[in-house]
């Protein structure tokens, strides 16, 4: 039930349908965050796919897949991530950040910051990646010798697609347990307060992003680039740097703050990327 909720919660698809889910299920969304890292971030990852099958150059699939993933989210993200360059741009005191952080207008800073984002994000999409069973000499069972050197690069990016965005939604699922709402429900733009983690919640909620990340890290790792197993700890690090900034500015989080989390924590991934390959 807390699943479903999540799937409504995080994606336009009419997951509704299916069943009801009582209010209270959204109050957990965050928790199950990382599992719909696997529909997000695979639709991005088979369109990048696909137009590189179809032959689309890197320029075109990049856009065409953050495309997808911005209709398939309803923009739910990036309108979150607007509004945190807005309020925490614009803002000097607590009470001035959270009013521009739920002011439906975009700001300055909000169209900054979306601008400078998505270039980084489609610029780096766009980077060519090493094909190591070509370089090697070593056959790697998802990434066959007979693909064509376009579809071996969409393959590749496409099982790192899946691994940022579920790796990035683990980070940013944390904060839920590190800091308390900075509203009141009454407040909530959605009118639902996200729940704290026990002990027990946290080891839950561990499992859970583990398991999360287990299948595209294998993805990755089986597809010939096994060395992005060292960026997994800069998707956290980066969550526990602006959990500091939004513990000492709001004193605790919004949802918008979860938007700008994932989107940021992501981001750091596909800026960190060429790190791998210096000198490949």
């Amino acid at each position: 039930m807390k699943l479903l909720a999540s799937l409504i919660f995080f994606t336009r698809l009419p997951w509704w349908r299916l069943r009801s889910v009582p209010k209270e299920a959204f109050e957990h969304v965050v928790d199950y965050w990382p599992l719909v890292g696997w529909l997000t971030g695979g639709m991005m990852a088979l369109v990048y796919l696909f137009a590189s099958a179809l032959g689309f150059a890197p320029m075109v699939a990049a856009l065409l897949a953050i495309g997808a993933r911005l209709l398939l989210t309803g923009a739910l993200h990036e309108d979150g991530l607007a509004d945190f360059f807005d309020g925490f741009g614009g803002g000097v005191t607590r009470e001035r950040t959270l009013m521009i952080m739920k002011d439906s207008h975009i700001g300055t800073y909000g169209v900054l910051g979306l601008v400078l984002y998505f270039g980084l994000l489609w610029a780096s999409l766009c980077q060519p990646l090493p094909l190591p069973s070509l370089k090697e000499g070593v056959s790697f069972p998802l990434m066959a010798e007979n693909f064509s050197a376009p579809l071996r690069s969409g393959w590749g990016w496409a099982v790192l697609i899946l691994f940022f965005d579920v790796a990035a939604k683990s980070a940013a699922s944390l904060i839920t347990g590190q800091l308390p709402y900075a509203r009141t429900a009454k407040g909530a733009k959605n009118q639902v307060v996200y729940v704290g983690r026990s002990l027990r919640g946290w080891l839950t909620h561990g499992l859970r992003c583990i398991i999360a990340i287990a299948l595209p890290l294998a993805l990755c790792c089986l597809s010939g680039y096994p060395q992005v197993v060292a960026l997994l700890p800069i998707p956290f690090v980066v969550e526990l740097l602006l959990m500091l900034w939004m513990r000492r500015r709001l004193g605790g989080y919004t949802g918008d703050c979860c938007g700008a989390l994932f989107l940021l924590c992501e981001l750091s991934l596909y800026l960190s990327l060429p790190l791998l390959f210096l000198g490949v």
